[in-house]
């Protein structure tokens, strides 16, 4: 597929998000890159991490960036190539343990994709859709959350919804 256009793949905890926009990626004739905002804290990450990686396969250049996303993509993307940003929720938290200016890193990202000339997939969790977090950090990373998703979903030219492993285009 060579006509693979920005996408924001948004969704739950376990909606398959993920795995479908490594399929959107997959289906595209440009090298395929993996920018991974991940960091492998403990056991159960580092798991998590192994997984993504087998299930991916061969054919994956893979760039660890937990915190420099936007120079990470000005970097890769181009040259053509399709990136995959996996994903913008541990990126905003990265950021916000950090103490970055997440407007500010946001603003950045969405001037980035208005000017990219090669397909860059991202993947967000919709955490809005639970309950209320309990304290003051979880509700301001919700609300934050909520405001990225917001602005990169007005920025790119296609948005996806994902719950059941199944896609909802909202945006197309």
């Amino acid at each position: 597929m060579t006509d693979l256009a920005t996408t924001l793949v948004l969704g739950g905890a376990r909606s398959g998000k993920s795995a479908f926009a490594e399929s959107l990626v997959s289906d595209s004739t440009l090298a395929k890159v993996y920018i991974a905002t991940a960091t492998a804290g403990d056991e159960e990450m580092k798991s998590r991490i192994a997984l993504h990686r087998a299930r991916r396969g061969e054919g994956w250049i893979t760039i660890e960036e937990p915190l420099a996303l936007v120079d990470a993509l000005t970097r890769e993307a181009g040259r053509n190539r399709v990136v995959l940003v996996d994903c913008l929720t541990l990126w905003l938290s990265n950021l916000m343990f950090a103490g970055r200016d997440r407007d500010v890193e946001a603003r950045r990202l969405t001037q980035f994709l208005d000017v990219a000339k090669h397909p860059v997939v991202l993947v967000s969790n919709e955490v809005g859709l639970g309950l209320v977090p309990e304290t003051p950090l979880g509700r301001a990373f919700r609300d934050a959350q909520g405001r990225l998703n917001q602005v990169v979903a007005a920025t790119v030219p296609q948005v996806v919804f994902m719950a059941a492993g199944l896609p909802l285009w909202l945006k197309r």
